[in-house]
């Protein structure tokens, strides 16, 4: 009983001094340095019309590709759970691709297939488009990124689902445009929801598959995390810290609504 104690003790002992030394105390060293001048220079570096911009269009660009990834991602959950074709067990490993690669080669993949030298890239440029080293691509990095998010956080919800809900409403004379938005729809939401706020918190930090394809141009293309890189390149480390206590007090938000999600959906 003393060993079984003791080694439970010191389990739980090094889980916790893990997340305290990896999570915590970071964290909680970024808050320190934002107000390590007081609030005043903190306001000032929020207030830095250049770091105000860059963290709204972040936002702006995050809930684009959040909104681009709620429509895709739900209709390729869909597909893949309730279709049986050639290739599907393939596309399903896919989606987690972009998981596994590393976010310089996502956008340097976007360079490559959308830059002005390529053809997509050359036949937009044609039509008076800019692809690269614009909004669009920024949009475009985004959604790579956070692409599996809702598909994973759908699927399970889909799998679960009892084909009897189905069967019941078409018995009752339901259209299959009334038993999707009626029983099917309902039982995804939750998935949805939270894996859209997941992918609008990634969306807000990506940083390498961005920094390649957005131009960083102040006010137009530079969004928050190069700008946080540019701050400690420019060695002020107080502006880097504002900006980032922005973005860190905005995931947390996000984080809390997905428990929210979660807890309802559970109860």
């Amino acid at each position: 009983m003393m060993r079984s104690r003791w080694w439970s003790f010191g389990f739980r002992s090094t889980v916790m001094l893990y997340f305290v030394l990896l999570i915590v105390l970071p964290i909680a060293g970024i808050y320190i340095q934002s107000f390590s001048d007081g609030w005043g220079p903190f306001w000032e570096s929020i207030a830095d019309p250049l770091a105000w911009k860059a963290v709204l269009l972040t936002i702006r660009l995050a809930v684009i590709s959040t909104l681009i990834n709620v429509l895709l991602g739900t209709m390729i959950g869909w597909v893949l759970i309730r279709y049986r074709f050639p290739g599907r067990r393939l596309l399903n490993s896919f989606v987690d691709l972009p998981f596994a690669l590393p976010t310089a080669v996502g956008g340097l993949m976007i360079l490559l297939l959308l830059g002005p030298r390529s053809w997509v890239g050359a036949a937009a440029a044609k039509l008076g488009y800019d692809i690269v080293y614009h909004s669009p691509a920024i949009v475009i990095a985004m959604v790579f990124v956070t692409f599996p998010f809702v598909i994973r956080a759908v699927q399970p919800l889909l799998e679960e689902m009892e084909p009897s809900e189905e069967e019941a409403a078409y018995t009752m004379g339901a259209s299959k445009q009334l038993t999707f938005f009626k029983v099917i729809l309902p039982t995804m939401l939750p998935g949805i929801v939270s894996g859209a706020m997941l992918a609008f918190s990634r969306a807000l930090a990506e940083f390498g598959a961005v920094v390649l394809v957005a131009g960083n141009i102040p006010g137009k293309t530079l969004i928050a995390s190069v700008y946080i890189f540019g701050e400690i390149e420019s060695d002020d480390p107080q502006g880097a810290a504002a900006v980032s206590v922005l973005l860190l007090t905005l995931s947390f938000l996000i984080l809390w609504g997905i428990n929210i999600v979660q807890t309802r959906r559970q109860s």
